[in-house]
């Protein structure tokens, strides 16, 4: 099915586009009423996700609102060690758990990897579902969470202020690390290549806690085996390339390391400005990002006063995908969601007129 709007691929391949093109990470969720209306239809959070036909719902919800050229699959990034048998569960108000956590090289050695199509299928059946109802409306983004991202829930067993469980690990017995990382690695190539199969054309892979590294470990523990991911993906059901995007928050430092890693794209948090990085990495990679999300809690004026000054940053040409530094927090305003779809479609035109037409 052809595709009416391919901005986002375009941009990801570095190729001119009319204006820059922008999806949010987290961009369906709970700042929009009609998401908080499905979720409590659906009764849980996971059981949101294991609904393909409220998963595609509230998928498509925020493509109603706003102006986005991607949409991306609604899903959760722990549901690869929940497959594995961990007993992910939410509380209310403490985020993500594990009646399991993976602390010993005999819990790391009893990890097998799941089958994405059986074990995961629901997530397969959400991507299928999802592409069939855009019907060429824009692309479908899938997305895993890095080995190294999802290794922190499954030893820490939730969120962590210090990860000292998953760094004791780390230094103390490397192997057994390298160990748990492999097999999340294959797990995470698997799972993303169902999702290619199912219909995702392009997949972003999160690396959130990879900036809690030191370099030396973040090139060992996070980058490694996330090149070993995108060394494994495969084409589409056409045989074209599926572009994939990094993105390590508070990375900043190590943007020539994971440009070289054969990626498409970064991922920038809003510590790393746009300039920068398109001096350092630009000619090797599309870069994504960076509005920091709380810019979003200011006035309308402020809101593209930064957009201008992002665009800016960034300057002429293609390569460039506007986003969030991080996901869209749940207390933002819709309404300034509008005014800073509107602040980038006035301005970013500009920024394309300059180079396609000479």
């Amino acid at each position: 099915m052809e595709l009416k709007n391919d901005r986002f691929l375009r941009a990801l391949a570095r190729q001119p586009v009319d204006r820059t093109p922008v999806w949010m990470m987290r961009q369906a969720g709970r700042y929009l009423p009609e998401y908080r209306a499905s979720r409590a239809d659906a009764g849980s959070f996971m059981d949101l996700c294991r609904n393909h036909d409220l998963a595609c719902e509230v998928t498509l919800q925020p493509l109603e609102r706003y102006p986005l050229d991607a949409a991306i699959l609604f899903s959760d990034i722990l549901t690869i060690p929940d497959a594995m048998g961990l007993g992910l569960y939410f509380e209310t108000g403490e985020g993500p758990k594990f009646r399991k956590p993976v602390r010993t090289p005999e819990a790391v050695a009893a990890l097998s990897v799941p089958d994405a199509e059986r074990d995961l299928g629901y997530v397969m059946k959400a991507v299928s579902t999802i592409r069939s109802a855009l019907n060429g409306r824009v692309p479908l983004i899938g997305f895993s969470g890095s080995p190294w991202t999802l290794a922190t829930y499954m030893v820490e067993g939730a969120s962590s202020k210090d990860f000292r469980h998953v760094k004791t690990m780390l230094y103390d017995t490397p192997d057994t690390m390298h160990q748990l990382l492999d097999t999340l690695a294959q797990a995470v190539t698997d799972y993303l290549n169902a999702q290619i199969r199912a219909g995702a054309q392009a997949v972003q892979i999160f690396d959130t806690w990879g900036g809690v590294l030191s370099t030396p470990a973040y090139l060992e523990f996070s980058l490694r085996y996330m090149e070993q991911i995108v060394a494994g993906l495969e084409p589409d059901q056409d045989g074209r390339k599926v572009p994939v995007i990094l993105f390590t928050k508070n990375g900043g430092q190590w943007l020539e390391h994971i440009a070289g890693t054969g990626c498409d794209a970064l991922g920038l948090d809003w510590t790393t400005e746009l300039a920068d990085a398109r001096a350092r990495v630009g000619h090797k990679v599309a870069l994504q990002g960076n509005l920091d999300p709380n810019v979003l809690f200011a006035k309308p004026s402020a809101i593209r006063a930064e957009v201008a000054r992002i665009l800016d940053s960034y300057g002429s040409g293609p390569g460039h995908v506007f986003n969030l530094g991080h996901g869209i927090s749940q207390f933002t305003d819709p309404d300034h969601v509008t005014a800073f779809m509107d602040a980038l479609h006035e301005l970013s035109p500009a920024y394309h007129a300059r180079i396609e037409h000479g």
